[in-house]
C-alpha cells in the first residue's frame, strides 16, 4: 500500500477503537463544530469516508484538475453548502441510534473504501462530489485530512487526549506544509503543527509571523 493508504486505515482504525470506548451519553456531547454533537460530526465523518466508493463506480474525468490543496477552497465552504452539510449530517445521525450502530456503519464505509481503492490502477481518476477531476490518490489524502482534524474535534469534545496516529499525522503535515519543513523555533511535532494550522489550537502573534515568513498557508476547512 502507499502511505495514503496506509494512513487513511490506521487513521480509521484508532477511530473506531476510540468509538467502541464511548457510551450512549458521549455521543449528545456538543463539539467545537457547531451545531453538531458528537453523533453528528461522527455521522459526517463516516459519509467522508464512504463518498469514494461512489466515485469509483462512475467514470474517470479525463483529467485531473485540482490537488489536494486545491480541493480544500473557500469556494467549497458558502453558507449554502455548509447548511446542506449540517443538515444531511444531522439526518444521518438521526437514524444511528447508538454507539453500536455508529461504529458498524463506520466500519462498513471504511472498509469498503479501503478495498475499492486497492483493486484501482496506478494513477485513477476521480470526480468530487463538488466537480473537482482529481487524482484518486489525492483525493484520500483529502479523507485522511477529514478523518485526522475531525479526530482532534472529537477528542476535545471528549475530553480525551487527542489520538492523531504518526501515519496520517504525516500526510497532513505534509500537505499543510507544501512538504516543507517546520521553522525550528516554533518547536512543533506534527501532531501540533495540524492543530494549528487548521485553527483546532490558537495561534501566538509571534508564531503567525513564523509561518508566514515560511510561506505556509492555511487551507479552507468546514467544521
Amino acid at each position: 500500500m502507499t502511505p495514503v493508504q496506509v494512513a487513511f486505515r490506521d487513521e480509521c482504525t484508532q477511530l473506531a477503537t476510540v468509538l467502541r470506548t464511548l457510551g450512549d451519553a458521549d455521543l449528545d456531547r456538543p463539539t467545537g463544530c457547531p451545531p453538531w454533537t458528537v453523533r453528528e460530526l461522527l455521522a459526517h465523518v463516516r459519509t467522508g469516508v464512504g463518498r469514494l466508493t461512489g466515485m469509483l463506480a462512475a467514470p474517470a474525468p479525463p483529467r485531473a484538475e485540482v490537488d489536494a490543496a486545491g480541493y480544500f477552497g473557500a469556494a467549497k465552504f458558502t453558507p449554502s453548502v455548509d447548511a446542506d452539510r449540517v443538515a444531511g449530517a444531522r439526518r444521518e445521525a438521526a437514524v444511528l441510534p447508538d454507539r453500536d450502530a455508529l461504529v458498524a456503519d463506520f466500519e462498513r464505509a471504511w472498509r469498503a473504501t479501503d478495498a475499492a481503492v486497492r483493486a484501482q490502477p496506478p494513477g485513477r481518476l476521480v470526480r468530487t462530489r463538488h466537480g473537482d477531476a482529481m487524482t484518486l490518490a489525492d483525493f484520500l489524502v483529502t479523507r485522511v485530512v477529514e478523518v485526522g482534524v475531525h479526530g482532534l474535534d472529537l477528542a476535545a469534545a471528549l475530553g480525551r487526549t487527542p489520538w492523531l496516529t504518526p501515519t496520517a499525522a504525516e500526510v497532513v503535515a505534509g500537505l499543510l506544509t507544501g512538504g516543507r519543513e517546520v521553522p525550528s523555533e516554533l518547536g512543533w511535532d506534527r501532531s501540533t503543527l495540524v492543530g494549528r494550522l487548521t485553527g483546532r489550537s490558537p495561534l501566538t502573534g509571534p508564531e503567525q509571523a513564523v509561518l508566514v515568513a515560511a510561506g505556509f498557508r492555511r487551507l479552507s476547512f468546514a467544521g
